[in-house]
């Protein structure tokens, strides 16, 4: 299906868009199917824009197999349904060897034969899909369904880049590939942190999350999700009358994989039932390092004439078998919930379980992750949940079982005071996770802070690294950074693997860091989002350390790239007493800085207000409306909260417009904002 040209498209114009077409579609094909990329980013990007162009100033050029129809086009009412050439059938599963041993003795006695090649690869988890070619243009793309139909998802089908849209020019006229939608792992966790940073319901697994994001009737929202693709079969075919169709499934796969379709670089052809158990656990071994979820393998024969001569029985065929993994979800109850806190300061809801066995080992602990997810799980003490383990990931709570809610159990409720130090739990705005106020006396992060105290662009401590930081802190040497300057050549020598030369180098390191500045001091202390140049910001404006401890968050918000939420961990901080109590003990060590003459820019017409920008604006680059803004002395965050006091809204705004309009924040588009910065008429 090549572009037409018309009067109106030139045919230098044609011919550039076709081999841009050709280019891009290497390029896709490179990335999300090898894996071996050959361009940047930038020169990708540049290739997709120029191709764009020109189909916008030549609309005729804009073919079904573009690139550039990935994006999604607007939202369906509803999928169609599409019935199936070939009937989309299950497998037979079998859950232990012996069962893979009578499937492969059946296999041999209705061929009558001594021992069996089989192709055999990895169940995914994922979606089954089936996509249809006609002389090598993708056509329709439909879900698996009942098994004879399914729903029409060309569309969403169409945005997932491992997909390509038109196949090499030996393509035969009809192809209806069989394969899986899914999402690999590192996808999957993308996704869900950008689910929690928007507030957003998170995705229990990679499946859900795939099948939700090809199932949405916006493709957009497909588009904005990165799913791919595997192929392991065929329905309808017509070879076009070549000699010779591929006569194995292992053969196939290759030919598929010669027309650019992607196949998993996991399958293999084995001998027999020990080749089929042998295959069995050792993917299973790897399960935990592959990119992608499976939940067991699928066995073949792997000759097509042997797998006619087998056939059918029921829905299912004779020649294949899913051979499953043990269950990864199983029930329990939850005895109790406890928190944790992290070396970071992160408080996380931590169920404990009736010992239950699931993934291969036993498991008494789940996660819950923060307590937003508690709530929309609503788990409580006696509840009976389904727990979750895949491979080496942490066991997790998947849902609570209904009916099960022990009479008298209470909600859960993040405490507000640390469980390990007593210290403040905050939560900022529009953050899921709560956090331990106290970095500098917390026992939970005492590593961190120190390891971040005594760094090289902090107080620079040389020789104290992390093994180190380990032993003085499991010792009960160091509790704060003040505890540093209390000690002595004598003590750090007497611990493993300092040597007198060692521990008297570290020593002087710490003697000569009692003279820094402001700014490295206040970097030193580890305030949450306060950089190096954030630091110096601070320092330069007000000048000295009790200055900046006694700024409440709207004399914050007048330094320099200090915004809302930034403002209130620094506020927060000095807040807290057992911080203000180590600065104390540091200056009582001699740790000291020369004061400054605090440098403050005139307060402009916007001081004191803050904006958030969203979306695409017609003229301005982000950077040129946040230096404009700036330049009035206002505040540019990343994230919109009730005190924010405008969003500027360009093209394609998201979730910030709906947040804004949630708390009923000014909402400003271009104009608007160029208005506001209009100087005032006399």
């Amino acid at each position: 299906m090549g572009s037409a040209v018309t009067a109106a498209t030139p045919p230098a114009a044609a011919a550039r868009a076709a081999a841009l077409r050709q280019t891009i579609a290497e390029h896709n094909f490179r990335y999300y199917v090898q894996d071996a990329p050959t361009v940047s980013d930038a020169e990708f990007d540049g290739l997709f824009r120029e191709l764009q162009a020109l189909e916008h100033e030549y609309p005729s050029l804009a073919t079904a197999d573009s690139p550039t129809q990935r994006v999604g086009g607007a939202p369906a009412a509803a999928f169609d349904g599409v019935a199936h050439r070939v009937p989309m059938l299950s497998l037979a599963n079998a859950f232990s060897d012996d069962e893979a041993a009578a499937f492969d003795r059946r296999v041999r006695e209705a061929l009558g034969v001594d021992l069996v090649l089989y192709a055999v690869e990895p169940k995914f988890d994922g979606l089954a899909v089936s996509l249809v070619y006609e002389d090598g243009v993708f056509t329709v793309g439909a879900t698996r369904g009942d098994g004879s139909s399914g729903e029409n998802v060309t569309a969403n089908l169409r945005t997932v880049r491992a997909i390509p849209l038109r196949l090499p020019i030996d393509a035969p006229p009809l192809l209806e590939v069989r394969g899986e939608v899914l999402m690999l792992k590192r996808d999957f966790e993308s996704l869900n942190a950008a689910q929690a940073a928007k507030g957003d319901k998170l995705f229990a697994n990679p499946r859900n999350a795939a099948a939700g994001s090809l199932r949405q009737l916006d493709a957009r929202i497909s588009a904005s999700r990165r799913l791919t693709f595997f192929a392991y079969g065929i329905g309808s075919v017509d070879w076009g009358g070549r000699d010779a169709a591929p006569p194995t499934q292992d053969a196939l796969l290759r030919h598929l994989a010669e027309l650019r379709l992607p196949v998993t670089r996991e399958r293999a052809v084995v001998l027999g039932l020990p080749g089929l158990l042998g295959y069995y656990r050792a993917i299973g071994a790897r399960r935990g390092a592959l990119p992608f979820d499976i939940d067991g393998v699928v066995y073949k024969v792997n000759d097509f004439a042997q797998q006619e001569r087998l056939g059918f029985v029921s829905r299912a065929p004779r020649f294949a078998l899913a051979h499953k993994f043990p269950a990864e979800e199983t029930a329990t109850e939850v005895v109790a919930i406890d928190v944790q806190v992290g070396r970071t300061g992160a408080l996380t809801p931590v169920a404990r379980l009736k010992p239950v066995f699931v993934g291969g080992v036993t498991v008494t602990n789940a996660t819950l992750h923060n307590e937003d997810e508690v709530r929309r799980k609503d788990v409580q003490v006696g509840d009976t949940v389904i727990v979750r383990r895949a491979g080496d990931v942490i066991p997790e709570v998947v849902r609570v079982v209904p009916g099960t809610r022990a009479a008298g159990s209470r909600p859960f409720a993040m405490p507000t005071a640390c469980p390990e130090c007593g210290s403040a739990v905050v939560r900022l705005p529009d953050e899921v996770i709560a956090r331990c106020s106290g970095g500098l006396v917390c026992p939970a992060q005492r590593k961190q802070s120190l390891l971040h105290f005594a760094g090289r662009r902090a107080m620079d401590v040389e020789g104290l690294g992390e093994k180190l930081a380990d032993q003085l802190v499991d010792a009960g040497i160091v509790r704060t950074p003040a505890d540093l300057y209390r000690l002595d050549a004598a003590s750090l020598a007497a611990l493993e693997r300092m040597a007198d030369r060692s521990a008297a180098n570290v020593i002087a390191a710490i003697e000569a860091s009692r003279e820094t500045t402001l700014a490295r001091f206040i970097f030193a202390l580890g305030i949450r989002h306060v950089g190096e140049a954030t630091a110096r910001d601070l320092a330069r404006h007000f000048g000295s350390l009790e200055a900046l401890i006694d700024a409440g968050e709207a004399a914050l918000l007048e330094v320099r790239d200090v915004g809302p939420v930034l403002a209130e961990s620094i506020a927060r901080f000095f807040a807290e007493p057992h911080n203000r109590d180590v600065i104390g003990q540091l200056r009582a060590a001699g740790v000291r800085w020369r004061d400054e003459a605090p440098q403050r820019s005139p307060p402009g017409r916007f001081a004191g207000l803050a904006f958030v920008l969203t979306g695409t604006l017609p003229s301005l680059s982000r950077d040129q409306a946040k230096a404009l803004i700036e330049a009035e002395g206002g505040k540019v965050a990343g994230s919109v909260s009730a005190k924010t006091n405008y969003l500027v809204a360009g093209i394609d705004a998201g979730s910030k417009l709906t947040r804004a309009r949630e708390l009923g924040i000014s909402i400003l588009d271009e104009d608007g904002l160029r208005q506001l910065l209009a100087p005032p008429r006399d």
